[in-house]
């Protein structure tokens, strides 16, 4: 039943076509400058970096491993240095003692301060993680570039050398390498810069970057392969653009999230490398505390002092954790489908 008869029925008047809001417009309200201008309100546009930002604080495991993060690099680079005990400090009164006010992380098997070697220490596993990653990150991004972009025959040849470094034996190629050119290195930067633990640094950084970069690579062929067939890179093409224009303005920042996300979980993966190395005894010295260093030399006196081996891992654990929670929010926040 149409509306008119409805009305008809209950005795209200019937409203005629010609009633209504178009009939009175003496009656209608008029829309106020607010309204309008409301309405010609254009909503502000985000740029890339402010919609990942606002997609990573959504990430709470992120911001917490953001915040882990940012203070064990704030306690290790200047806490250590505020800290009064030092590393190299003997007291032979509290070998293998338990938790103090003195020595809050208890103290070694020469009487030394755990607090004070662990953040000392995290300074050398901090950096060789962060170094290590740079390196294998940039010199994966450069051979994935390469081969993406120009593909045929450089693709060809550069694809293959990355199968000949993933198919090598990681582990005993890092401890072999290790064994044979520390003492080399460590004599070589102690006659040149009088420093021949840096070069022992050098050593362990090149190692951990030659044989981690092919997953950055990878990476970064496919992202090159997928973003040179789009439309805003054909059109740079049209009007006459460079190879050299195309590939740093118009296509590697546009394949950056992968990269900063391989990044970051690249320097977790490097710490965990050096303290394995460590461990083994085929890293620093042992009057250079890192924590896998004092893993190892914790590990014969675990039974009667756990703690000794008990706060080194923990960092390692700690840092790892929170890197790897900082790589899944910045993988959400970068990925487009995830925006909001």
């Amino acid at each position: 039943m149409s509306q008119l008869s409805q009305e008809a029925e209950i005795g209200a008047p019937v409203r005629s076509p010609a009633s209504g809001p178009s009939a009175a417009p003496s009656e209608r309200t008029p829309p106020s400058s607010k309204t309008l201008g409301g309405a010609l309100k254009v909503r502000k546009q985000r740029s890339l970096w402010g919609n990942a930002w606002r997609q990573f604080r959504r990430h709470h495991l992120a911001l917490a491993g953001t915040v882990v993060f940012s203070a064990l690099i704030l306690a290790t680079f200047v806490g250590s240095a505020l800290y009064p005990k030092e590393i190299d400090e003997l007291d032979f009164t509290v070998v293998s003692g338990s938790l103090t006010w003195d020595h809050p992380f208890g103290t070694d098997a020469l009487g030394q301060d755990v607090l004070a070697r662990i953040l000392w220490g995290g300074r050398v596993s901090i950096a060789v993680g962060i170094f290590a990653a740079a390196v294998a990150v940039g010199f994966g991004t450069l051979v994935g570039s390469i081969a993406g972009f120009f593909g045929g025959a450089a693709d060809t040849i550069l694809m293959r050398l990355t199968d000949l470094f993933i198919s090598l034996p990681q582990l005993p190629l890092l401890l072999l390498v290790s064994f044979l050119f520390k003492q080399s290195f460590y004599n070589a930067f102690e006659s040149r810069f009088g420093n021949g633990n840096f070069g022992i640094f050098v050593l362990i950084v090149i190692v951990i970057s030659v044989l981690n970069w092919m997953t950055t690579a990878r990476l970064v062929r496919a992202s090159f392969l997928a973003t040179k067939e789009k439309e805003f890179v054909e059109a740079a093409r049209s009007i006459g653009a460079e190879r050299g224009s195309l590939i740093f303005k118009h296509i590697l920042p546009n394949v950056m999230s992968p990269i900063i996300v391989a990044a970051t979980l690249a320097v977790g993966e490097a710490i965990i490398t050096e303290s394995a190395l460590s461990f083994l005894g085929l890293g620093f010295p042992s009057d250079v505390p890192t924590w896998g260093s004092m893993l190892f030399e914790a590990k014969d006196r675990f039974t009667f002092a756990i703690h000794e081996a008990l706060f080194p891992g923990m960092m390692i654990f700690l840092t790892v954790l929170a890197i790897n929670y900082i790589g899944d929010g910045l993988r959400d926040a970068l990925d487009p489908r995830k925006t909001q």
